[in-house]
């Protein structure tokens, strides 16, 4: 930047070179591809514009272009027709241009942090954490070797994590939790001594606050592409991250050749007008010798904006004098269209050794003509194997707007999965979700991959992640006008006759705790051959539908069994058998979840209701817990274009494992917020320090007590009362581009069981 400001000429050309294709990967993420060559352009010329006259990025060029490329597309759908030069002469952003839909991300803490960061700390960190680039391709953008890429980014997070602790310093924390606030960032780092470590893990066992902190400055590293690439990138970063791992650096000559060829179509009346801006981007090798002795910005008064040599002038038609209007296209001469695919395919949630799972391929035609009919070729790792469709909802779910097959059809190839479909029209984007068998050996490696062909095109992608030794693999998904739902409740309570048993389960006192009582049977149905029954109530989307609907259900022992459901309206049970088991061990002893796939019977129902569970096998006494969850993902007619998944948990938290961290792969979202419903079992409302974070801070249930540092406590979706060991809860959250569900407990050992989550995505 600085050899630009000084004259020259060879160092626009370079930057151009250089940044020219991410800025191209954003602005086809917001409008069509022929536009988008016009907006990327635009902005080039803006940014030269400004740094000719003393404006402009002094280092981190990349963030400032990506903010420019937005705020031209935001500019030019407010107003008619392009920029005038004199809107350009006021053009110089100084602060990340935040779209509607993320308002207040500005706001969080990260952000915060990251951009009270030098600059070229700033620009490290874009490239390395949130683009995710290597060193090597970084090295010439910052004008380093990689190996002071890798110094200058290892100081910038240095910086950030105590740019971050700063500002919590700043809400004036307690004076016993001042010098353990000052170690914190050594101590994530692995720096500290074994006795300041010891000194550190002791304070935040028993602080809530300072072990919120750390948690979240555990994954400030996270936060960075969760919240800081959709602040400069905007709602579609995911789109962009994707585009740009893909794309090739475009030449020099190349590349200015293409913006000569954009200069060239512009209408005739139009030229003059761009010329002295453009023809400066395309002709920089001439004219920036021009630009560099222009007068530094002045808001009150515009500058003359540079003339290109004559040499490019010469090359251009002449314009006209008086400018005409421009008039409508004329289809016939326009070039005939072509389609235009991209493909993406991600395990969903993870690919869990002796594990099913799903792996999720998503397709868009983002050309002007419809594809031929496709063809999917799908690889495997080694040790996944596919698992044929059996019948609806038992598999994965083969789906378009919500649930069906799209006109996919898929079968067992070697090595993987073969999949047909008709063409895909142009703009449209469809989605085919397969249910797979991780054998329990399957080595670690390489993702799943797909070639896809239609005609003469040929597209390709690989998922970053394959088989992983632990995590949370998917037990449905689909793509559409979709969001999730859970309920539940307990089959245990305090025994009503002794004292405090009432205001405990109404959520007052002292004795919230399942180990301060002798806990025994529910049975609140009119049913008299149930020993053991609770309810709860559901209520869908207005227009809305059920998709997928799994039953859970979990106590203390190792025998499960079937237990009873009875939907709305009805009298009588139906017996559900368990589909699958698994078996924990808690403190307390061994404790099971059991699961049903009950999509057929809830979805037949149509109303919504109370819905009834009973006499499921359990064990009483004290430190017991019994209860169930209906957990649903239902249409909503309403809800922008969306995507959800249920992943499987049964993860013990706490003890030894105090925290644990769960990837949700296989996510494009757009803009917040995400839906995620929790069902945990043996939570305690009266032991603090249950935390839940989607990398952005703590967060907060919507019911229960509604206290991000004790999520877990006794509260269900659905239930009016205290849940003792059950927990049921609803969280609204910011879902970057990289998700991950992190839990922690401080003082409490739980058995996480499901994850349930719906983000709006890219149509």
């Amino acid at each position: 930047m600085q050899a630009v400001r000084e004259g020259n000429a060879a160092a626009y050309g370079q930057l151009y070179e250089r940044h020219v294709a991410a800025a191209r990967a954003l602005a086809r993420q917001l409008v069509t591809n022929t536009e988008a060559e016009d907006v990327v352009a635009e902005a080039f010329t803006k940014i030269l514009d400004l740094v000719g006259r003393g404006g402009g990025p002094e280092s981190a060029f990349r963030t400032y272009l990506l903010t420019v490329v937005r705020r031209t597309v935001h500019d030019r759908s407010m107003i008619e027709g392009r920029l005038s030069t004199e809107e350009v002469e006021e053009y110089d952003p100084g602060l990340p241009f935040v779209d509607p839909a993320l308002v207040g991300l500005e706001k969080s803490p990260i952000a915060k942090a990251y951009l009270s960061l030098p600059e070229r700390w700033r620009a490290v960190l874009w490239h390395i954490e949130v683009e995710r680039s290597k060193q090597a391709e970084v090295a010439p953008l910052l004008g380093l070797s990689a190996n002071g890429v890798a110094a200058l980014a290892y100081r910038a997070r240095e910086g950030l994590r105590q740019a971050y602790l700063q500002l919590h310093m700043g809400t004036q924390p307690q004076h016993e939790c001042r010098p353990v606030l000052g170690k914190m960032s050594a101590y994530v780092r692995g720096g500290l001594t074994r006795r300041d470590a010891k000194a550190v893990d002791d304070h935040v066992s028993g602080c809530e606050e300072c072990h919120g902190v750390l948690l979240e400055l555990a994954d400030v590293n996270r936060g960075l592409r969760v919240i800081v690439g959709p602040l400069i990138g905007g709602p579609l970063f995911g789109g962009y991250a994707a585009a740009i791992t893909k794309s090739a650096v475009i030449g020099g000559v190349s590349g200015l050749l293409r913006a000569l060829v954009w200069l060239r179509r512009v209408p005739r009346h139009q030229q003059a007008a761009v010329a002295g801006g453009m023809a400066v981007v395309v002709a920089a090798a001439i004219g920036l010798l021009l630009v560099s002795e222009a007068r530094p910005i002045d808001k009150r008064t515009p500058a003359p904006i540079p003339q290109p040599p004559p040499s490019v002038l010469r090359a251009l038609p002449e314009p006209s004098e008086v400018p005409a209007r421009v008039p409508p296209p004329v289809r016939a001469e326009q070039p005939p269209g072509k389609a235009r695919l991209r493909a993406t395919i991600d395990p969903l949630g993870a690919l869990v050794r002796a594990q099913p799972g799903i792996v999720g391929i998503r397709l868009r035609n983002y050309g002007d003509a419809s594809s031929a009919a496709l063809s999917a070729i799908v690889d495997l790792p080694r040790g996944v194997t596919l698992i044929p469709a059996a019948r609806r909802h038992q598999a994965a779910a083969l789906v378009g707007p919500a649930g069906t097959v799209d006109g996919w059809a898929c079968r067992p190839a070697a090595g993987g999965a073969r999949c047909a479909r008709e063409a895909l029209a142009a703009g449209q984007g469809t989605a085919v979700f397969l249910r797979v068998l991780v054998a329990e050996k399957a080595p670690e490696g390489a993702g799943p991959a797909v070639r896809v062909e239609a005609g003469s095109l040929r597209v390709t992608a690989r998922a970053e992640e394959g088989v992983r030794t632990s995590g949370a693999p998917a037990r449905f998904a689909t793509d559409g006008k979709v969001t999730v739902r859970a309920i539940g409740n307990s089959l245990l309570s305090c025994p009503e006759e002794q004292s405090g048993c009432v205001p405990a389960r109404r959520r007052e006192g002292d004795q919230r705790d399942n180990d301060l009582w002798q806990m025994t049977p529910l049975d609140r149905d009119d049913v008299a051959d149930t020993a053991v029954s609770s309810s709860a109530e559901l209520s869908l989307p207005k227009g809305g539908r059920v998709v997928w609907a799994g039953l859970y259900w979990s106590a203390s022992g190792e025998r499960a069994g079937p237990i009873k459901l009875r939907p709305p309206g009805r009298r009588t049970y139906v017996p559900v058998r368990p589909a699958h088991v698994a078996v924990r061990e808690l403190p307390a002893g061994p404790v099971y979840q059991a699961f049903a796939d009950v999509s057929e019977l809830v979805a037949g129902v149509r109303r919504n209701g109370t819905w009834w569970a009973a006499d499921a096998p359990m064990e009483e006494g004290v430190a017991r817990h019994a209860g169930w969850s209906l957990v649903l993902i239902v249409t909503d007619p309403s809800a922008a274009y969306s995507q959800a998944v249920v992943l499987d948990a049964a993860t013990v938290i706490g003890g030894r494992s105090r925290r644990v961290h769960i990837p949700l792969g296989g996510l494009t979202p757009a803009a917040p917020p995400a839906r995620l419903e929790l069902v945990t079992w043996e939570g305690d409302a009266d032991l603090t320090g249950d935390k839940v974070s989607l990398g952005s801070g703590a967060l907060s249930p919507e019911g229960g007590g509604r206290d991000p540092a004790n999520v877990f406590d006794g509260s269900s979706s659905g239930a009016a009362e205290m849940t003792f060991g059950v927990d049921v809860d609803t969280v609204g959250a910011e879902l970057g581009v990289d998700p991950g569900l992190t839990i922690a407990t401080d003082k409490d050992v739980v058995l996480f069981g499901v994850a349930a989550l719906s983000v709006r995505a890219r149509q």
